[in-house]
């Protein structure tokens, strides 16, 4: 146990260049929230409502989700003290060279999952880093393969898990991620919402 601890203690300490500053989570995602807590450090979760989350049509891919975490980061400034370090992040389904957002409603859902069955999407997660001071953003990008899915398995799916809030209508740590994702090339949990182990390094760096 005692060596247990000792290990612990090593770890925390890898990141001790974080603590001069109180860590906010600006998002109400229960996914961010779990790999937050996975990653091992203190933070705590704020947010504002009604952030205008719109962007130009002019970009593509990982410039949007880039684009819509610097807003959110934005949203914050004015609230922004000076020991505080504010974690934004936006994740988008990008497919065919169109964004797949959250569905409206249920047949919504249905569409967007009638879509990704049988292709290969990319998942995209922007992440913006912001203090008082300075402002770092990045992105990362994972691309998934569905297995053609049967509307029998999208209904059951749709009518028990109610996806509305999950950009293109599915979460991969769910049912339909057990039985419909063939292959990820990238980092899984930026599919679930938050590249960790990228957002570590990061972390490091500051």
């Amino acid at each position: 146990m005692e060596k247990l601890l000792a290990g612990k203690r090593m770890e925390l300490r890898m990141l001790d260049n974080l603590s001069k500053y109180k860590i906010i989570l600006a998002s109400n995602s229960p996914r961010r929230k779990e790999l937050m807590t996975g990653l091992g450090i203190k933070y705590s979760v704020k947010t504002l409502p009604d952030i205008d989350e719109s962007y130009p049509e002019t970009l593509v891919g990982g410039e949007i989700p880039v684009y819509i975490a610097k807003g959110k980061a934005d949203a914050y400034m004015h609230l922004i003290k000076p020991d505080q370090l504010i974690i934004t992040a936006d994740t988008i389904v990008w497919l065919d060279g169109k964004v797949l957002g959250k569905p409206q409603d249920m047949d919504e859902a249905r569409e967007m999952l009638r879509s990704l069955s049988g292709k290969t999407h990319q998942v995209y997660t922007g992440v913006c880093l912001t203090t008082k001071t300075f402002q770092r953003s990045f992105s990362s990008v994972s691309d998934v393969t569905f297995a053609t899915l049967t509307d029998e398995e999208i209904d059951y799916y749709v009518d028990l898990y109610l996806p509305m809030d999950k950009a293109g209508a599915y979460g991969v740590q769910e049912w339909i991620g057990y039985i419909g994702v063939e292959n990820i090339t990238g980092s899984y949990f930026n599919v679930m919402g938050l590249p960790i182990q990228r957002l570590y390094r990061e972390l490091k760096t500051l």
